[in-house]
């Protein structure tokens, strides 16, 4: 990064200062993506900062007196050096600083008495307390001038009413680089300058009730109902505040200080020209105009908003940014105004940007839409980002100013981060209300783009983690609203961002292993699984052939998908996986968790085989039925010290704890069994025998949903291994729970009676395979299937008055087995293959139970009109005269229970 550059070139021979004395400093405050900390005190408080604006560049002090002392002299002589633009240029030296002019001349700089900005000067070297000249000075920056500075604001704050940050003479100069002086006290004493660039201290003093009253004056509440969708906030700047908070105080309006302007973001363009949030907007562009010079630009995207402001006599021009605008109203979707919209605001404007961003994550899916959204190639600069995560609509209260030292902050929340760690100790309420919103927020910061500031901030969560990981198990989890699982949810995201690889050191000292991927995928999207595991926190290279390059792989480490973030309590890490794509040829990857490493191939994807070399990964057990040897997996495979194993045959992966498969002697046996129940699979849903990618089962410690749960892949707590590994256990119990979770991912919303079916027409295949592969009868296969069950079942159904709001589950299931149970399963097959090329069927049950009535009867050539209104599905009169001339089921077996029902 540059900034440490800069660092190196300014403390060059510097070991310590000394800020003792009669002096006192304030601290300073850095804000931006420029500014960085060159002094920073044991007490966390920045006594020396500096930064770069436009083509110039600024060096602050925390007091005018140390710009005068020998002790200091190295150090300014090396930020002259760096302010300098040529070795030629003339240094002008304000009149009171005359040790610092006389070292300068002494060391061959062209020096200049001056007690103002002059002409022809390359750096200019004054105090912060006097503001007349602060637009030449900022001009003279911009355009390629050096500026070293110093001076306390805490003085000035005695008898002073106004804003330090924005009313203190030098602030006017200096704060349009990201560098304040503020009214607090600094510390004194002898300091070391350290060999590296110093951490940012966290600043969280700022009091943003004013403001918030101000924005808010006349709103009780904030209605965003109706159709738009709106983006959440990150509000990661020391001067950004909220303004409109959900329930869950997700940001939909936030605002920021930045430099000598303000910003306003609302994050749904429609919301600026809504009615009922009309009088946050007219508050919003009061508030903006600084001076109130209702020059107010609004850009052409946002014309409505135009009409709203002349109707109340607020003259506007419709334009981009242009000259002399004391206000700029402009969408959130385009960043080619970017380099001017900064320098406006920062140099006294206010902008007020309108837009969302989960549209554009679902357009751009391999984006990072804090780096490459538009709206955030503006705003991160500001401290303000909009996030792809959308807010609910609703009716939400104001905030109140009145709570603001209460009020949830990024910075300082992170601030009381640290404390809260090292407290063996329960979470201060307080805190512990804003834990779920540091979680959101930190995964979000740690995906902002690299700056001074935000790198800084990352590199010390990093080390919080490392310091205070907890242990979490089964046998010991932890509450999601702890400090503990704060940490565990963001060790992952924060560990992505930060670590950084030595990419010699890898290819020289890792050997390489070959794997040859098969890239041809005619399903959905595909993990392809290299036979490789990438221990916690170590970095694997994997070498793609260039035609590899930018085709949609990902490599991704871990094979626990669930994200535990919902749960109330939690036996692993919230998140797990984590994926990269594969936009060079050498990818790098590595995981604060580890986990088998995987190559992701898109859909529809027909690349043939892609051959990839992999350093720093090592073999997992892993069996290929048909390429593995029984002999090699039982001598050395099946011992591999990597913790995930995998067994692999065509239409099924499973991917279980290595130490549960470590005594499995016949893998071959238990594959081929899984073959014949995948077949069986495809056999009732009338589909080929071979899958477009093969199911895939993962065991984890715990799953975000129930004991099993279906999707891609298939997740099982820990008590599943058996199921899926174990031969004997599988012939003589069965494993309803697994094939259930298959039959839920060949359920189709063609057919399905959502939500009484959901959890019923999947068993269909769970009966299916029990009989015909496992030779396990349905009323042995699961108990609720038991004939007394099943009676008793239909029974209390009719006596119920067959209410559809009462089937479902095991009582939808009985419909459909009766049908099986007076027709076979040949049917069945016939639909759902018939099912597949049909067109036009409307997503509501009405209609697809009278499809289902129709097309079942006519496959079996009986009017089944009387058994599905037993059932008290609503048959309408064309299905009935469809169906006429049909036989009726003699059979029914529905006519035995509505007899006994009248009898009774």
């Amino acid at each position: 990064m540059a900034a440490n550059e800069d660092y190196q070139s300014l403390v060059r021979g510097v070991d310590s200062l000394s800020f003792t004395g009669e002096a006192v400093p304030c601290k300073l405050l850095l804000t931006g993506d420029s500014a960085f900390p060159v002094l920073v005190s044991p007490r966390k408080d920045v006594l020396i900062a500096a930064s770069r604006y436009g083509n110039g560049k600024v060096v602050v002090l925390a007091h005018e007196d140390y710009l005068n002392r020998e002790t200091f002299m190295v150090f300014l002589k090396n930020a002259v050096s760096w302010l300098s633009p040529n070795s030629n240029a003339n240094i002008g030296v304000h009149n009171k600083l005359h040790l610092l002019a006389k070292n300068l001349s002494a060391s061959g700089y062209k020096v200049q008495k001056t007690s103002t900005l002059i002409q022809g000067l390359g750096v200019f070297c004054t105090n912060g307390y006097d503001g007349h000249q602060a637009e030449e000075i900022i001009s003279f920056v911009r355009e390629g001038g050096g500026l070293l500075i110093g001076a306390q604001a805490w003085h000035w704050s005695y008898s002073h009413k106004e804003n330090v940050l924005h009313h203190f003479p030098g602030n006017k100069i200096v704060c349009v680089c990201g560098v304040h002086f503020t009214s607090d006290y600094g510390e004194k004493g002898d300091f070391s300058v350290t060999k590296n660039m110093p951490h940012v201290p966290l600043y969280t003093d700022y009091d943003f009730s004013v403001d918030q009253r101000f924005l808010l004056n006349g709103v009780s509440q904030l209605d965003i109902r109706g159709l738009a969708i709106s983006s959440d906030l990150l509000l990661h700047g020391a001067l950004s505040f909220p303004v409109g908070l959900s329930e869950n105080k997700q940001c939909f309006v936030g605002a920021t200080y930045y430099g000598k302007g303000r910003v306003v973001v609302v994050t749904h363009e429609v919301y600026l020209s809504l009615p009922e949030l009309k009088t946050l907007m007219l508050n919003a562009i009061s508030w903006l105009d600084i001076g109130h010079k209702r020059r107010i630009g609004v850009h052409s995207d946002l014309k409505d908003f135009s009409e709203v402001l002349q109707k109340e006599n607020i003259p506007c021009l419709v334009s981009n940014l242009v000259p002399n605008l004391s206000v700029y109203c402009c969408n959130s979707y385009s960043d080619a105004e970017a380099k001017s919209i900064h320098q406006f605001v920062a140099e006294g404007g206010g902008l007020l940007i309108a837009g969302h961003a989960w549209w554009w994550s679902y357009q751009n899916p391999t984006c990072n839409v804090l780096t490459h959204y538009p709206g955030n190639k503006i705003l991160n600069k500001f401290g303000i980002s909009i996030l792809c995560r959308t807010i609910p609509q609703g009716i939400y209260k104001a905030i109140s100013p009145n709570e603001t030292s209460e009020q949830y902050h990024f910075h300082r929340a992170l601030r009381r981060l640290p404390t809260e760690l090292k407290s063996g100790a329960e979470l201060q309420p307080a805190f512990s209300s804003w834990i779920a919103n540091l979680m959101r927020d930190v995964s979000a910061f740690v995906r902002l783009p690299a700056c001074p500031i935000t790198s800084s901030i990352q590199s010390q969560l990093l080390k919080m983690i490392n310091a205070y990981i907890p242990n979490v198990s089964e046998k010991s989890p932890i509450r999601s609203n702890s400090k503990e699982a704060l940490l565990l949810h963001v060790a992952h995201e924060s560990y992505n961002v930060s670590h950084s690889c030595d990419e010699s050191n890898i290819l020289e000292k890792e050997p390489s292993i070959d794997v040859n991927i098969n890239a041809s995928n005619p399903g959905e999207d595909a993990w392809r699984s290299t036979g490789l595991y990438l221990a916690p926190r170590k970095t694997a290279v994997l070498k793609f052939p260039a035609s590899a390059v930018h085709q949609g792989f990902q490599v991704q480490i871990g094979c626990q998908a669930d994200d535990l973030s919902s749960k109330d309590e939690l036996s692993r890490a919230p998140v797990v996986i984590r994926r990269s794509h594969v936009d060079r040829q050498k990818v790098f990857v590595s995981s604060f968790w580890g986990g088998l490493l995987y190559i992701i191939v898109k859909a529809n994807s027909n690349f043939g085989t892609v051959p990839v070399k992999v350093y720093g990964a090592e073999p997992a057990p892993i069996y290929i039925k048909g390429e593995t040897s029984l002999d090699s997996w039982l001598h050395s495979i099946h011992k591999l010290p990597a913790p995930w194993a995998e067994l692999v045959t065509e239409n099924v992966i499973l991917t279980v704890p290595s130490d549960s498969i470590r005594s499995l002697k016949d893998p071959e046996a238990l594959l081929s069994l899984w073959d014949r129940i995948m077949v069986a699979i495809t056999e009732l849903s009338s589909k080929p025998t071979k899958f477009p990618r093969p199911e895939r089962f993962v065991v984890d410690v715990q799953i975000s949903a129930g004991s099993l749960h279906s999707g891609y892949p298939i997740m099982c707590q820990m008590e599943y291994v058996k199921d899926l590994t174990d031969l004997h256990h599988i012939h003589k119990k069965g494993i309803w729970g697994p094939i259930h979770e298959l039959g839920h991912n060949r359920q189709k919303k063609e057919w399905e009676l959502r939500p009484h079916t959901t959890e019923a027409t999947c068993n269909l295949w769970s009966v299916f395979v029990h009989e015909t592969v496992l030779g396990i009868p349905r009323d042995q296969a699961h108990p609720e299937l038991q004939p007394n069950s099943r009676r008793s079942r239909i029974k209390s159904y009719l006596q119920s008055g067959a209410n559809l709001e009462q089937w479902g589950v095991w009582t939808a299931l009985e419909t459909y087995l009766q049908l099986q149970e007076g027709f076979g399963w040949e049917p069945f097959k016939r639909l759902f293959r018939e099912y597949q090329s049909m067109s036009g069927i409307r997503d509501e049950n009405k209609f697809k139970m009278n499809l289902w009535a129709e097309k079942f009867s006519q496959a079996v050539k009986t009017n089944l009109v009387p058994f599905f209104e037993a059932w008290g599905w609503p048959i309408d009169q064309s299905t009935r005269s469809k169906l006429s001339a049909l036989s009726v089921w003699e059979k029914d077996p529905m006519r035995h229970y509505l007899t006994d029902k009248k009898s009774n």
